[in-house]
């Protein structure tokens, strides 16, 4: 490691909370698609920050949006309106096509809001159901309620008890879901596209199984759209692409292209359920994120962002079965959409991540035998032709060092 490194490792090791296992790189810089380490080595960067930096490092409209803001006004706190709120609301309110929206800090506290309401909803209702329905290979989060409707017993064993009355099915079977759905039901929650758990989407069947459960029970449905939404697949959500309703949808990570920003989106039904003082959050909905967001989606749907992610995808795709299909005794399966893909390994995909690092490409390893792309939404087909046969290469180094 270089003397840098060796000063931010050390110091880091002195005093920060060691809860994160880092790779050996210092980014100090960006450009678009590309990151430059403390040494100015340049990297493609397929991961994006884990799907944040959604136009990629240092937009020109994202980084004299938020100058702009801060030069005015960054917080006054939720005792104050300010014209930011409304108008953020407003535009995720065209896209979701649910009309209300609750701003926070992150994707963990909008899946924690998002518990929340579907409990206030049926208290409300004067039929208190405590019980919540999700899926095995799940990630929501960490905090209480998020991990405890998240199925790693990694995540959760060192912090039991959590939330009692969580039941955990096979994704994407359908028997499996009408057996555990009931009149206690409190709400089903889940990813429309497994992120953490191996880039898994949800089946058009099981997606139907699901309306299915909830309108037969009454029970609420919550889309964790935290990784999977605002264009991740070439859709504003995913959960439209495969027909569903959700009275609840969690968001983040994109949504403020780095600038943290969470929010709940509420459908008409359960916000007329809450009240006030239910919840609440000191920075949630801050000028500054708000302004960032806006910024993004601006982008996103008026620059034109979501037609391109849906052609590079198409090339995404093309380029990872080819290298599939090359290397079939490495690769098992290619899983995705959009600028959201998994690489399935016949082995554990550790060794890739270091390999790729090496090479000059930014990936991470999820559900042990996974490679994760999610590179920002304004890659090219230049790019990926580039950063792909980067990967393709450390694949290579890794299936001959085997």
């Amino acid at each position: 490691m270089s003397v840098v490194i060796d000063d931010v490792v050390a110091r880091e090791a002195r005093h920060v909370l060691q809860t994160y296992r880092r790779q050996p790189v210092t980014f100090v810089r960006g450009q678009g698609v590309r990151l430059y380490d403390a040494e100015g080595r340049e990297y493609i960067d397929l991961l994006s920050g884990i799907g944040v930096a959604a136009l990629g490092h240092a937009h020109k409209g994202l980084a004299r949006a938020v100058s702009e803001q801060a030069d005015t006004l960054i917080h006054t706190s939720n005792l104050f309106f300010h014209p930011l709120q409304g108008q953020l609301a407003e535009r995720l309110a065209n896209l979701s096509g649910l009309p209300r929206a609750f701003f926070c800090n992150s994707g963990t506290e909008a899946v924690e809001a998002c518990l929340k309401f579907a409990r206030r909803y049926w208290y409300t209702k004067g039929e208190p159901r405590s019980e919540f329905i999700a899926l095995d290979e799940s990630f929501h989060g960490r905090t209480f309620g998020s991990l405890s409707v998240t199925s790693d017993e990694h995540y959760r064993k060192p912090f039991e008890p959590l939330l009692p009355k969580v039941t955990f099915i096979a994704t994407n079977d359908a028997g499996a879901l009408a057996r555990a759905v009931s009149k206690n039901t409190a709400a089903i929650i889940a990813e429309p596209v497994l992120g953490e758990g191996g880039i898994r989407p949800l089946t058009p069947a099981f997606a139907a199984a699901i309306t299915e459960a909830c309108a037969k029970s009454g029970a609420l449905f919550i889309a964790d759209e935290v990784q999977s939404g605002l264009g991740r697949t070439g859709y504003p959500f995913y959960f439209k692409a495969l027909g569903m309703h959700p009275h609840l949808v969690s968001i983040g990570k994109a949504l403020g292209g780095g600038v943290p920003i969470g929010a709940a989106l509420v459908s008409q039904e359960v916000a007329d359920t809450i009240s006030f003082g239910d919840h609440g959050t000191t920075y949630g909905g801050n000028l500054l994120a708000c302004r960032a967001a806006l910024c993004v989606l601006d982008e996103l749907v008026g620059g034109g962002l979501l037609a391109q992610i849906g052609r590079v995808g198409r090339h995404v795709e093309q380029r990872l079965r080819g290298i599939a299909a090359a290397r079939p005794s490495l690769v098992k399966e290619i899983r995705g959409g959009g600028l959201m893909w998994g690489m399935e390994l016949t082995r554990d995909a550790a060794a890739v991540v270091p390999a790729a690092l090496e090479r000059g490409v930014v990936v991470n390893r999820t559900a042990e035998t996974v490679v994760r792309l999610l590179p920002p939404l304004v890659i090219t087909e230049v790019d990926v032709d580039e950063g792909l046969g980067r990967l393709d290469a450390a694949l290579g180094a890794v299936g001959a060092a085997a």
